[in-house]
């Protein structure tokens, strides 16, 4: 219990000195925080809202598509979750390297930094919210009860997300490489999820095949419960859970082997 009070306290700490040092010297300080992701909506919906003229098909109302402004609000919910695999995921392989200093002290838990990651990711994410349900109730007119789902949809993606990050971030230090082949692989998993299109936009033997994308069933399952007020489908989300567990059970033990290296890398 006490080393549980310890780790907490040490994370905590760590997760607001991340927060805090992002942000330090900026005129703006915590405000950028809302403007970045608020200036990705106004350059997605333009593009694929007023240029291409994407728009949702309501569930369950087929004939039925939403304005512009109602696509940017389902937009900007795809995109809370992909903002937060990608901050996560594109900063793990130099996470080790940019806190050398922390290796070399024998008493700090390395193994800490990813969490550390995922924790100030999650924080911009949680500050996305906030502003999407000003938007959400503003164009929509109500904000569902589902809302309370949120956490329990995200936590799958959570755990996915630091398995992937304790495997990059072992692997930056040996391969500095790593980090310029991570960079266009996220990219390709936000064009190849779910935040720009539907699912069911895809040809009927393509749309199995997408639950393959890590950020697919999460952008849905997020999507229905704080914007459709709509269950999540709670079979692939219990199995993406499970893959999650596995993938973060397998990150965390590849990190705790390749980490009696580090310092001798670094």
């Amino acid at each position: 219990m006490v080393e549980l009070r310890s780790f907490l306290s040490l994370t905590i700490s760590l997760i607001r000195r991340e927060v805090a040092g992002r942000y330090r010297g900026s005129m703006l300080g915590l405000l950028w925080s809302l403007l970045n992701p608020l200036f990705m909506l106004a350059v997605y919906t333009f593009v694929f809202g007023v240029v291409m003229k994407s728009r949702w098909t309501i569930p369950d109302q087929p004939n039925v598509q939403h304005s512009t402004g109602e696509f940017a609000v389902i937009l900007f919910c795809g995109l809370i979750v992909f903002q937060f695999f990608a901050e996560v995921v594109s900063g793990a392989p130099g996470l080790v390297v940019a806190n050398a200093n922390y290796v070399k002290k024998i008493v700090f838990p390395v193994y800490i930094l990813p969490v550390v990651s995922a924790g100030a990711a999650l924080f911009h994410a949680a500050v996305s919210l906030l502003v999407l349900l000003v938007f959400l109730y503003t164009v929509f007119g109500s904000i569902p009860l589902t809302l309370v789902l949120a956490p329990v949809v995200f936590a799958p993606l959570a755990i996915m997300v630091l398995g992937i990050a304790w495997i990059l971030a072992s692997i930056g230090v040996y391969f500095r490489d790593m980090s310029q082949i991570v960079a266009p692989l996220v990219t390709a998993t936000l064009f190849l999820s779910p935040v720009f299109f539907q699912r069911t936009a895809l040809p009927a033997w393509l749309q199995p095949w997408l639950s393959l994308n890590p950020l697919a069933i999460p952008v849905e399952s997020f999507r229905n419960v704080v914007i459709f007020g709509a269950q999540p489908d709670w079979t692939a989300l219990g199995y993406y859970s499970l893959v999650a567990i596995v993938v973060a059970f397998l990150g965390y033990q590849f990190f705790q082997k390749t980490r009696r290296g580090f310092a001798d890398v670094l």
